[in-house]
C-alpha cells in the first residue's frame, strides 16, 4: 500500500515537473488572491464612475432631459449587473480557493489531486466572466493537466445589447431614475411625460459621451 502510494505521488510529481502538487495548488491560490484583488479595483472603479453619472443625471433632471436622463441611467443598470457579477465572481474565486486547500489534505491519503466537478463548474463560470477570462483558461488548463477538472465546453458568453435592456429593464430603469432624482424622474412620471421640454442638448454631449467611454472602458 505505501509503496504503491509513494509511486503515485511520484508519478504526479514527474507530470509537474520540478513542482509539486503542493507547489502547484499554492500558485493556484496566489493567483486566486490576485484575481480576486484585481476585481475589487474595477468595482471601486465602477462605483466611483457611477456616482459622477448619478450627479449629471440630478443636474439633467432639473432641466427635464428625459432622453438624456433614461440614456444614463441605463448604464447605470449595466454597472450594477457588471458588480454583481463580480460579486458573485469573488465568492466563486474563494470557493475554488477552498477546494483547492481541501485537495491538499486529500492528496496526503489519496496521493494525488483529486477530480472535482464543482470546482470544474465554477471554472467554468469564470472563464465566460471577460475580466479574468485569460487567467481563468490558462489556469484551467493546468487543472485539466493535473486531472482536477475534465476538459470544458465553452458556451457562448453572455451579453446584453440595447434591445435587451429595453425589453427587460426598462422598470429598472424607471427605479433608479425615481430613486437618484428624489422622485421627478422615473415610474409614473416618465411614462405620463409630467415634465418640462427637453432643453438644448449639445453643451451636455460631450461630458456624458466622455462618461459613457469611462463606464465601458471599466467593464471591459
Amino acid at each position: 500500500m505505501a509503496s504503491t502510494l509513494k509511486a503515485s505521488v511520484e508519478s504526479v510529481q514527474r507530470f509537474f515537473g520540478k513542482k509539486t502538487p503542493e507547489e502547484m495548488v499554492r500558485k493556484w491560490r496566489q493567483e486566486i488572491n490576485a484575481q480576486q484583488r484585481a476585481l475589487d479595483r474595477q468595482k471601486r472603479g465602477i462605483e466611483t464612475e457611477e456616482a459622477k453619472v448619478k450627479r449629471t443625471i440630478k443636474q439633467i433632471a432639473k432641466k427635464g432631459d428625459i432622453k438624456t436622463c433614461k440614456m444614463l441611467a441605463k448604464e447605470l443598470v449595466r454597472s450594477r449587473r457588471q458588480k454583481d457579477r463580480i460579486v458573485t465572481s469573488k465568492a466563486q474565486l474563494n470557493s475554488i480557493s477552498m477546494q483547492l486547500q481541501h485537495q491538499l489534505s486529500t492528496l496526503k491519503i489519496a496521493g494525488t489531486l483529486q477530480k472535482s466537478s464543482e470546482v470544474m463548474s465554477m471554472v467554468n463560470n469564470l472563464v465566460k466572466l471577460p475580466e479574468i477570462s485569460a487567467q481563468m483558461q490558462e489556469m484551467s488548463k493546468e487543472m485539466m493537466k493535473a486531472g482536477i477538472i475534465d476538459e470544458m465546453i465553452q458556451d457562448t458568453m453572455e451579453s446584453l445589447d440595447e434591445d435587451e435592456i429595453e425589453e427587460e429593464a426598462e422598470e429598472e430603469v424607471n427605479k433608479v431614475l425615481f430613486q437618484i432624482t428624489d422622485g421627478l424622474l422615473g415610474e409614473a412620471k416618465v411614462a405620463a411625460g409630467n415634465l418640462p421640454t427637453e432643453v438644448e442638448e449639445e453643451e451636455e454631449e460631450p461630458e456624458l459621451d466622455e462618461m459613457q467611454r469611462r463606464l465601458e472602458a471599466l467593464k471591459s
